[in-house]
C-alpha cells in the first residue's frame, strides 16, 4: 500500500508538470495512464467513481 501511494504522488507530481509546461506527447500520456492505473488501486478510487456517476447523473438530468 505504501509502494502505491508513493507511485500514485510521484506519477501525479510529474503528470501536473507536464499539464503545466503543455507538453504533450507519448510521455506524457503514458504517465496520465499510469497516475490513473496506480489511483485506482488507492483507497481513493471509491469517491472518484461516485463523483464520476454524480456528475453524469446531473448532466443527464439537465
Amino acid at each position: 500500500m505504501a509502494i502505491t501511494v508513493s507511485l500514485v504522488a510521484l506519477f501525479g507530481l510529474v503528470l501536473f508538470f507536464l499539464l503545466r509546461s503543455k507538453t504533450l506527447g507519448y510521455g506524457s500520456g503514458f504517465v496520465a495512464m499510469m497516475f490513473g492505473f496506480y489511483l485506482a488501486s488507492t483507497g481513493a478510487s471509491q469517491p472518484m467513481n461516485e463523483l464520476t456517476a454524480a456528475v453524469v447523473n446531473a448532466i443527464g438530468n439537465l
